[in-house]
This record gives structure tokens, C-alpha cells and sequence, in this order.
């Protein structure tokens, strides 16, 4: 076990902070709490379980595993209490009433900032062009049968697993991955950008344009996935999902009153916040608001059962 303790310069919210790396209720790969989160990942020297533990103005960070020394060396950039992070203080007094009032709300949310590219990218990969329902049930049926107990002590690490490694996606034919939900093409993806994980997780040295460019490279991998990534993994305060299902409308209700958008709305929209505009969608997901509901929800395919 390895330790740290750090001192905050400001308020911080753990659970909300660390709460986009979440896949659903149930997800094994992280538990969170009231001042108190546990998350497994993957390194470059092996699997590590990082517990973190907010106290006052401290945060105390524990390592456990072979990559244990990594995950704590990245432990103030994962929750975003290092000298270059950012959070939504940093639109505080903004001209829109609206979002000052969220900022002051959620002064402790930060921008998290993994480095475990691969970690975001496959449940990226698993939500493209599906249902929130069969995205989180493919992620945590891959996680059970291809994961792997989380390293630290049972007491503390209990239930928790890592996400399956790279090697183990990539040397699984197409049709195993059907029993999840996942078509040929997504399984196909899956498989390609595991074969070449250690190149992706290399974004994380690169300018941001420069690590867009090098996801945005990969066939299969767009505009929204990369963006999905970025925030993430990355820690792009500006990154923009376009192409989301329901972004745009939030965007448009939210910003303008508008019960329906598109990605050129809500592009315009946030242009008053470029550079920021992650940490402004952020806190609409926060506040609660919802555009209207019209028409049906769409089904989930359910190909596992074809």
C-alpha cells in the first residue's frame, strides 16, 4: 500500500466529481460514498485500486496493486485537485445568472482527468447509437466475465473488479462479443482499438488537438466518442459531444427555453463559454432540468436474444 495526503484549495465534491466514470447502478469498477471513492484502473506498470477519503480541506489517497505507484502519482489530476485542474469555479461570475447560480451550487465539482484512456473509451464504444439500458448492461456483463478481482485488501475492495484488459478484448472473436448486445461492427471496433490500447493511452502525453486528432484517426471512432473520451480521460474542460441523443435538447431548454435543439443550437448556444463549455454541460446535467418528452422512447434490440 502507498500513501499521499494533499491539501485542497477549495471545496470538492468526490462523488459528484467522480460521478461520469460511473456506467450505471451496480458498476464494479467504482464505488462512491459521501467523502469517499474507491475506482480500479489500469496502469502501464499493471492493475492498482485507488482509494480516496475527503476530510475537511485534506484528501488522503491509498494505492493498492503492481500500478499502484501511478495511480497515486495521478491521484490529484483523477479528482482535479492539482495546480492545472480545473472545475466550475472557473465560471464564476459569468454573465449568464443561470450558471452562476449552478457554480454556486456545485462549487465543488471538478474536472476529472483519469489518464486510462482505454478505461473511457470501451464503455465509450458500448453507448455509440444504443440505449443508456443496453450500454450499461454490456459493460457490466464484460466486466464480470472478462475482468478481474481488484487489487487492495478484501475489506476495502470487496465486489470491486477491474475492466477486462486489452489483450483479453482483443483476442475474443466478433460473435463473443453477441451475448452482450454488440453487433459486428462495435464488437469489431472493440477488438482493433485493444490491439493498439498502449498507442491510444499515448494521448495522454500529446496537445489536446494533437490526442483528438490521433483518436479521431481510428475508423469508428467519431466526433462524440472522442469527445466522450476527452473529458475523461483527458480532462478537455471544452469538450463537446456532438452528436449526442439528448445534449442538444438540455442545451437549448436550458440556455435559450427551447424544447428541442440540434448540434449547430447547441454549438451556438455554448459559444459564450468555448474553452469552458464541458464544465457548462456539466452543471446542466447537474441542475436537474430535462427538455420536454415527445413520442415514444426507444427500445432496446436486445441482439443477444436473436
Amino acid at each position: 500500500m502507498l500513501e499521499l495526503d494533499l491539501a485542497l484549495d477549495g471545496p470538492l465534491d468526490l462523488p459528484l466529481t467522480l460521478r461520469p466514470l460511473v456506467r450505471g447502478q451496480g458498476d464494479r469498477t467504482i464505488r462512491l460514498a459521501p467523502g469517499r471513492a474507491c475506482w480500479t484502473t489500469r496502469t502501464a506498470d499493471g492493475p492498482a485500486t485507488l482509494l480516496l477519503r475527503h476530510e475537511g480541506d485534506r484528501l488522503h489517497a491509498q494505492a493498492f496493486g503492481p500500478g499502484a505507484n501511478r495511480a497515486l502519482e495521478r491521484a490529484a489530476r483523477v479528482v482535479g485537485v492539482d495546480a492545472g485542474s480545473t472545475g466550475v469555479r472557473d465560471l464564476a461570475g459569468v454573465a449568464d445568472r443561470r450558471i452562476d447560480r449552478l457554480v454556486r451550487r456545485y462549487a465543488g465539482v471538478r474536472l476529472c482527468r483519469t489518464e486510462a484512456v482505454f478505461d473511457a473509451l470501451l464503455p465509450a464504444i458500448l453507448e455509440q447509437k444504443v440505449t443508456g439500458t443496453e450500454a450499461r448492461r454490456a459493460w457490466h456483463g464484460l466486466v464480470r466475465d472478462h475482468g478481474e478481482p481488484a487489487p487492495g485488501p478484501p475489506d476495502l475492495v470487496a465486489g470491486l473488479r477491474l475492466a477486462p484488459a486489452p489483450a483479453v478484448l482483443a483476442g475474443l472473436p466478433y460473435y463473443a462479443y453477441h451475448r452482450y448486445g454488440l453487433e459486428q461492427r462495435r464488437a469489431e471496433l472493440i477488438r482493433r482499438v485493444a490491439a493498439r490500447a498502449a498507442w491510444l493511452e499515448a494521448t495522454v502525453d500529446l496537445p489536446i488537438a494533437e490526442a483528438y486528432a490521433r483518436l479521431l484517426s481510428v475508423p469508428g471512432i467519431g466526433p462524440w466518442t472522442a469527445a466522450e473520451v476527452a473529458v475523461r480521460a483527458l480532462g478537455d474542460p471544452d469538450a463537446v459531444s456532438v452528436g449526442d441523443f439528448h445534449l442538444p435538447n438540455l442545451v437549448a431548454f436550458a440556455l435559450a427555453g427551447e424544447p428541442r435543439g440540434d448540434d449547430p443550437r447547441m454549438i451556438q448556444l455554448l459559444e459564450p463559454f468555448r474553452g469552458r463549455r464541458a464544465l457548462v454541460m456539466r452543471l446542466l446535467e447537474l441542475s436537474g432540468v430535462r427538455a420536454p418528452r415527445y413520442g415514444p422512447r426507444c427500445s432496446p434490440r436486445g441482439i443477444e436474444r436473436m
